[in-house]
């Protein structure tokens, strides 16, 4: 199995990369696992408290659960990726049963933060976009997809997404053995990914 990594800030279009590989591949052959899916349970918080959560802290990652889970994919097992709503923040009751592929695609912004994860990636991509074509993007998403309003976007980028993204995003692309600049001339970055693939498979 081969287990790419891909990261990057938010909005900077990770998701855009990810379906570009997985297009080429035949479906049979790929697996994507996202760290949306692998935010820490809260059961134990009142919703209240849920939305105060810093989801761009690495401590709002359940790094253990994901470890287990790729490398238990990685011995050939099928595993129960948790589904996580950013409606309720918190998990649902629903699972994603996620079988072995020749490629498996992690994808997320604070993967790297972990060694163990780095570790078990075989290949490292990082995905660089211009900070403003980052709050563009992802005022549009949360705004669109996650029921935000402008005023909570805003101030949650400013208190948290920019401080977090300085602190734990931007140092980790010193981890990455490739960096995609998301901007109309990424192809050619995609396609040495691809040729990567291709030569390890």
């Amino acid at each position: 199995m081969l287990i790419i990594g891909i990261a990057g800030g938010t909005g900077s279009g990770k998701t855009t990369v990810v379906n570009q590989i997985v297009q080429e591949l035949p479906t049979d052959e790929v697996c994507v696992i996202r760290q949306d899916s692998y935010y820490n349970a809260t059961d134990n918080l009142s919703y209240e408290d849920r939305t105060k959560i810093n989801f761009d802290h690495p401590r709002a990652i359940d790094f253990d659960l994901m470890v287990a889970h790729l490398t238990a994919l990685k011995a050939g097992e099928i595993v129960d990726q948790p589904v996580y709503s950013f409606v309720t923040h918190n998990r649902t009751k629903d699972i994603i049963k996620t079988h072995p592929r020749k490629v498996l695609i992690l994808e997320g912004i604070l993967i790297f933060n972990s060694e163990r994860i780095r570790d078990l990636c075989d290949i490292k991509v990082f995905v660089h976009a211009d900070a403003d074509e980052r709050l563009i993007r992802r005022i549009k998403r949360d705004i669109n997809e996650r029921g935000r309003d402008i005023e909570e976007v805003l101030t949650r980028y400013q208190t948290t997404l920019k401080p977090m993204h300085q602190q734990f995003i931007e140092p980790t692309k010193n981890f990455a053995d490739i960096i995609i600049p998301n901007d109309r001339y990424n192809t050619v970055a995609v396609d040495i990914v691809r040729t990567v693939i291709s030569n390890r498979l």
